[in-house]
């Protein structure tokens, strides 16, 4: 609770004592009479906290326009609610300073109550919280880069199988629910054990990343995903893609490699990285099994593979 000169509360004691202590804190003391909603203190510390004079704080109105407008109604909409209950309450929010900036405070309310149970005042303290506030920004961003990392291929840079298998029966379930026809294009680099063998690991990982560009830079759609599943294959997830449309893809994913013209001295289809892919599309039904679907397109890739690789497979042998 707050006191004055003439609080009988301090009436056997020195009241100087009370204020010095209140004034002496970084916290910001308060008090707020409930009848006319007005400011009967509060201390002199706001002023090198917000820049506005102690003397300007008259009522609640006061603090409502200091509050940031993004803060502001959901803010005064709580703490009126729990102090028309008699509820003590804390509130974080943005509060403005005079040279337009804000500062994050931490408001911890306390009701007074008469003997009767009607609310006499609003006494509390202000708190700048603007350093914790910062720091738990700092840490949810690195929450957020890591979940971005956690769902994206180090080497590659494309996402990977982590994230393939989240977003697939996402888009499953939204293709068996709006009738619209879903691809997938499994794609392996054809003889990458001889080029690694042949040119070393250190070239090999810059064989995957140079891959890994041609087949995102193909599914180039908003909704389209490229992810490596692991080793040398990928997999190209095509929302909204019918048969003919997803063979374009996985055809322009082998003519940007092409172009790309990297060279592979141990291949058994050229001089050059080529790649065997398997293209499948459905429209999923009730009974349809997402695994199943995607067991038939991995076997369309072995198809292309076993049958000279260098090739696209989008239909059973």
């Amino acid at each position: 609770m707050l006191f004055s000169p003439t609080d009988p509360a301090t009436a056997a004691g020195d009241p100087g004592v009370y204020r010095t202590l209140l004034e002496s804190t970084r916290a910001i003391p308060w008090r707020i009479d409930w009848a006319t909603m007005g400011f009967s203190y509060i201390g002199p510390q706001i002023e090198a906290l917000l820049g506005w004079s102690q003397s300007s704080w008259l009522s609640a109105n006061d603090w409502i326009e200091r509050i940031h407008e993004e803060d502001r109604q959901k803010t005064v909409d709580f703490c009126i609610a729990q102090s028309q209950q008699g509820i003590d309450h804390e509130a974080d929010y943005r509060a403005l300073t005079r040279d337009g900036d804000y500062v994050w405070i931490r408001d911890v309310v306390h009701v007074v109550r008469r003997e009767d149970g009607s609310v006499d005042s609003l006494v509390g303290f202000m708190f700048d919280i603007t350093e914790r506030k910062q720091a738990e920004d700092k840490i949810l961003q690195l929450q957020r880069e890591l979940e971005v990392l956690s769902y994206r291929d180090s080497l590659t840079n494309v996402a990977n199988r982590r994230m393939f298998d989240t977003l697939y029966p996402v888009e499953w379930a939204k293709a068996r629910a709006t009738g619209e026809p879903l691809s997938v294009v499994v794609i392996d680099i054809d003889y990458f054990k001889q080029y690694n063998d042949h040119y070393g690991h250190v070239q090999g990982d810059e064989c995957l990343r140079r891959v890994a560009r041609a087949l995102d830079e193909g599914a180039s759609r908003s909704r389209d995903l490229c992810a490596r599943l692991g080793g040398e294959e990928f997999v190209l997830l095509l929302p909204a893609t019918d048969e003919a449309a997803a063979r374009n893809v996985a055809e322009r994913c082998r003519k940007l490699l092409a172009h790309k013209a990297l060279p592979h001295a141990r291949s058994g289809v050229g001089r050059t990285v080529t790649v065997s892919a398997g293209v499948g599309t459905i429209v999923p039904g009730e009974h349809d099994d997402p695994h199943v679907f995607l067991d038939r397109v991995d076997r369309r890739l072995y198809q292309a593979k076993s049958s000279g690789r260098d090739r696209i497979c989008d239909a059973e042998a």
